[in-house]
């Protein structure tokens, strides 16, 4: 078996290297290929997994390319974890919303929406290779914004097997199975618990919880509710959730309590790209270390709990056709049948090695379809902009998002984000 990873360069790939390395006993992994287009960066990141491999007996090889089309060739799973424009393109996502009193995010309002025109004709790219040289490799997208670029593949490349990945819905597993033990005071194995969650990728509402098939809600969300009615601030306003039933994903934030949000930006810097910036300078030079031979600590400074153990699960359960249930992105197909079934959704998935299947699900609540169905319009206008370089949809796109700018505005924040990203949106000049 190969297994390519696109953004190889990337300070997580080291997490990605160890859930490999714990799998090598149900995945006959031969070679991973590590793939950037940075080639310094490959060489520091990649000399420290192949260290971390060898001192595991080496049971694959890791093998270093700056070439997309050479990595891809011959793999059974490509997993892609880039970003364009590396973290000054983050940065500059984020102030771009700072400079228009907007919020600046690298995945929701106008940073989320840069980062897909600069990422979606890239992933394609991708897609491509797999078609020509990797025909019927599964492609796992942990590119954010993942949802968004997941729609583009089902679009523009749905001869290509694809499936959009985010870590919120494992950690948000892990923490309610944490809840659960203080509760019940045993330990529940995470193999035997499926999340019930719903919506877009970072726009989603957990609400439903089994464990062997037993519906653990009526348990989880109280005490959820109760924890919180402790802290001094909590994340959330009591009332909303309680009419509401279900824990929103974090990112929703954003929506609900913009204004909170938009003030905390007014202190930066550091925003926190500034922050990983610096994070990533120390990985780096850690990662340098010819000694060292297993993933540093401050690697959790960096964000992205359960990546690997993700990954490697997704891998292994299509590959050995084991059947279980994941939280992914993928399209609808009638599994939420009051929804589009072009639609691609974040929902749970069971993962066989036919494909992944979405599980069928009930619609959310009328106020939460709302903000999707907003949403998921600027998703599609997006994604037309990005694939033909269209500035009338770019500029719909910014209009339809809830967090986008005003109509008096709209345009002024186009040409700063097209400025801003000149150099990474070929497609617009």
């Amino acid at each position: 078996m190969k297994i390519t990873v696109i953004g190889g360069g990337s300070t997580y790939t080291p997490e990605l290297v160890n859930g490999f390395l714990a799998r090598v006993g149900s995945l006959p992994i031969k070679e991973l290929w590590l793939m950037d287009i940075d080639k310094e960066r490959l060489e520091i990141v990649g000399g420290f997994a192949q260290r971390m491999v060898k001192a595991k007996g080496e049971p694959f090889k890791v093998i270093l390319s700056t070439s997309q089309r050479e990595a891809i060739a011959g793999a059974s799973y490509v997993t892609t974890q880039l970003r364009v424009g590396m973290m000054p393109a983050r940065r500059g996502d984020e102030y771009l919303g700072l400079r228009h009193g907007l919020i600046g995010q690298e995945t929701t309002g106008v940073g989320g929406m840069a980062k897909a025109l600069r990422t979606i004709p890239v992933i394609l790219s991708i897609a491509n290779d797999i078609r020509e040289v990797a025909p019927g490799a599964l492609l796992a997208n942990f590119t954010n914004p993942a949802g968004l670029v997941t729609e583009a593949l089902t679009r523009y490349a749905p001869d290509v097997p694809a499936v959009g990945v985010c870590n919120v819905g494992i950690t948000a597993k892990m923490k309610i199975l944490e809840q659960l033990e203080k509760v019940t005071g045993s330990q529940v194995e995470a193999s035997r618990a499926v999340l019930n969650t719903l919506g877009l990728n970072h726009l989603t509402w957990h609400r439903g919880f089994t464990i062997d098939g037993e519906e653990m809600w009526p348990v989880i969300f109280p005490a959820y509710v109760e924890s919180l009615k402790k802290e001094k601030d909590p994340e959330w306003d009591i009332s909303m959730l309680e009419t509401l039933g279900m824990i929103p994903n974090y990112y929703l934030q954003y929506f609900y309590y913009t204004d909170k949000k938009l003030d905390a930006q007014k202190k930066w810097p550091p925003s926190r790209a500034d922050e990983v910036m610096e994070i990533e300078k120390d990985l780096l030079s850690e990662y340098a270390d010819p000694a060292l031979n297993e993933p540093p600590a401050d690697l959790m400074k960096r964000g992205g709990a359960y990546y690997s153990t993700l990954a490697t699960q997704l891998i292994n359960s299509h590959y050995n056709d084991l059947g279980e249930v994941h939280v992914v992105n993928i399209r609808n197909d009638g599994a939420v049948q009051d929804y589009p079934s072009d639609w691609v959704l974040e929902l749970p998935a069971k993962v066989d090695k036919q494909g992944i299947h979405p599980l069928q699900a009930d619609p959310l609540p009328k106020a939460c379809f709302e903000l999707v169905s907003r949403v998921k319009r600027y998703e599609l206008l997006t994604v037309e902009a990005a694939v033909h370089g269209d500035k009338d949809a770019m500029l719909q796109a910014l209009l339809a998002h809830p967090l986008g700018p005003s109509a008096d505005d709209a345009q002024a924040v186009m040409d700063d984000m097209l400025a801003t990203n000149k150099q990474w949106l070929p497609q617009f000049n």
